[in-house]
């Protein structure tokens, strides 16, 4: 007798061999693999990457180095610390990721939109940790505390546990241990003891007579051995001098927004977001709108660095590499420059020469921890551009 398979069991044979083929391709797709790498093609150790540890970083805003050259990224949009040791590796320095204020160790700490961050010679971290309107410190060991600020906005002088601030947005730290604030808010220049004692170092004369420079939210701070204080001045298009007696004049920027170098008063820059002193008292220059990283050279002649001025995460030289909204800035003891290429999610690395790398980030938004290589792809680039955090744009708070 012959027998034939009915319809609805042909059916059933038919999507049982396709669940079977989904499963193996699912499971065949979520098998870790490994992706060319296009930076040292030559070496065969080097050949291969592990997707997974890719390190990610959520609109890097503020950076910095210690003696022992790590560098630590104030990772604004992750509301984290992140550290990345000389050997490439990066992980969470500080905070759970959830914001918040709590003063802890570790990843039990919590933070509001940190946006600069510096280290002093004993390798403390200080923070302006923006949301929070406080300055954190976080020692060697991670521990994190107050060191100036309470919980509402104001501009309040005196011990760090009843001083105010407003948005504070950059901090730079001198020999002796002095935090300077740039009060963004505020529109002033802070000054933090080693004791936490805080105080007004500049802010704008009223009077009508006046011929001194505004601060206009000022965004970016860097301080020389001498206690002189170089302010980013972002919405006045310009770079200021603070004299340690708190006296305020112009240092570079005719205030016009623009490109041009040349002298320092006639150059012109575009919303300068943060700046940064080498050894040899050069001043770098985030000029975030340009997308470029100028240079402001003792003699008072500005160039551009690095950066055609076309937003890109180019590696090339000078004018040929590019950046999108570049933050923070720190150079480390043999003038190279280290960016916190925000809108990017970043970090990159210019040599004295102008060579511009990428030394941590996937280019994607994220909070990934490993080892710190760029593998990034056209995809990748197209979709951080569409999903950036513009921390260039800070208007003055009501």
């Amino acid at each position: 007798m012959n027998y034939t398979l009915k319809p609805h069991i042909n059916k059933q044979l038919f999507r049982t061999a396709l669940l079977i083929c989904s499963m193996i391709w699912f499971l065949t797709a979520c098998t870790k693999k490994t992706i060319p790498r296009n930076d040292n093609p030559s070496n065969p150790a080097d050949s291969t990457v592990v997707l997974d540890t890719l390190p990610s970083f959520n609109s890097p805003s503020g950076i910095t180095i210690d003696a022992a050259g790590n560098l630590y990224v104030a990772d604004y949009g992750n509301n984290l610390i992140r550290k990345i040791t000389p050997a490439g590796v990066v992980s969470t320095f500080a905070s759970s990721g959830n914001q918040g204020r709590i003063d802890a160790t570790g990843t039990l700490a919590s933070f509001s939109r940190p946006t600069g961050i510096t280290a002093d010679n004993a390798g403390n971290l200080f923070v302006a940790d923006a949301g929070n309107n406080k300055i954190r410190k976080i020692t060697q060991a991670g521990v994190v505390s107050t060191f100036a600020g309470i919980d509402t906005t104001g501009a309040v002088n005196g011990a760090g546990n009843v001083a105010s601030f407003f948005d504070p947005l950059s901090v730079a730290v001198d020999p002796s241990g002095n935090v300077y604030v740039a009060d963004a808010g505020n529109n002033l220049i802070r000054k933090i003891t080693s004791a936490g004692v805080v105080s007004t170092l500049a802010a704008n004369d009223t009077t009508n007579n006046s011929t001194a420079p505004e601060l206009n939210n000022p965004t970016g701070v860097a301080v020389d051995a001498a206690g002189h204080v170089y302010v980013a001045n972002y919405l006045n298009n310009n770079i200021l001098l603070v004299n340690p007696t708190g006296a305020v004049s112009l240092f570079a920027g005719t205030g016009q927004q623009g490109a041009d170098n040349g002298s320092a008063s006639s150059a012109t820059f575009y919303l300068p977001n943060n700046v940064a002193l080498d050894a040899a008292g050069n001043v770098y220059v985030a000029d975030g709108i340009n997308n470029l990283i100028r240079k402001i050279a003792t003699d008072g002649t500005v160039s551009t660095l690095a950066g055609s001025g076309m937003a890109g995460a180019i590696d090339s030289t000078g004018v040929n590499a590019s950046f999108n909204g570049p933050a923070g800035l720190i150079v480390d003891p043999v003038g190279n420059v280290y960016v916190a290429d925000s809108n990017n999610n970043l970090i990159r690395k210019i040599t004295p020469a102008g060579v511009v790398t990428t030394i941590a980030g996937s280019g994607l938004q994220g909070s990934k921890n490993g080892v710190a290589i760029a593998y990034r792809n056209k995809r990748q680039i197209k979709n951080t551009f569409k999903n950036n955090l513009n921390l260039l744009y800070r208007p003055k708070p009501k």
